[in-house]
């Protein structure tokens, strides 16, 4: 039924669970999964060399934690024995340039983790799976935590 599955990731403990799932879920369907850690922009405009030190330094690490991300997503498929292909994308909008890369790579599925917010909490401090699930074309799977 799915051949390619999209797995955001972010680094953190729930991503990893949704990681898993998806993996334990594409070795059952002979799927694929697709890995993607999606880095805001540089978030200083600034002016001379300082803005350019801090832009480099940004990225640099950003890179390094969305290796990380991806790695350990990378792990989990190759526990189940499943295909992994990642990689790291730079938009102003998360879920935006997880829909975009889901379209790019042809997915049939999205799995992400989610906290499960509501109320005020949900409402204030916003959730990428939210949005992911408001604007996706596409079915969506939720780990919740």
């Amino acid at each position: 039924m799915f051949k390619k599955i999209l797995v955001p990731t972010d680094g953190s403990e729930l991503a990893h669970r949704a990681g898993i799932a998806a993996a334990q879920l594409a070795k059952t369907q002979g799927a694929q999964i697709i890995g993607v850690y999606v880095i805001d922009p540089f978030p200083y405009i600034g002016i001379g060399d300082a803005s350019a030190v801090g832009l480099q330094a940004y990225l640099a690490e950003a890179k390094s934690v969305a290796n990380q991300a991806l790695e350990a997503l990378k792990k989990a498929c190759s526990d189940e024995g499943v295909p992994f292909a990642g990689d790291t994308i730079e938009r102003n909008v998360v879920y935006e340039g997880v829909l975009e890369t889901a379209s790019a790579e042809g997915c049939d599925l999205i799995v992400m983790g989610s906290h499960g917010r509501r109320g005020i909490k949900g409402l204030i401090l916003g959730s990428v799976a939210q949005k992911v699930l408001t604007h996706a074309s596409l079915p969506v799977l939720i780990v919740k935590s």
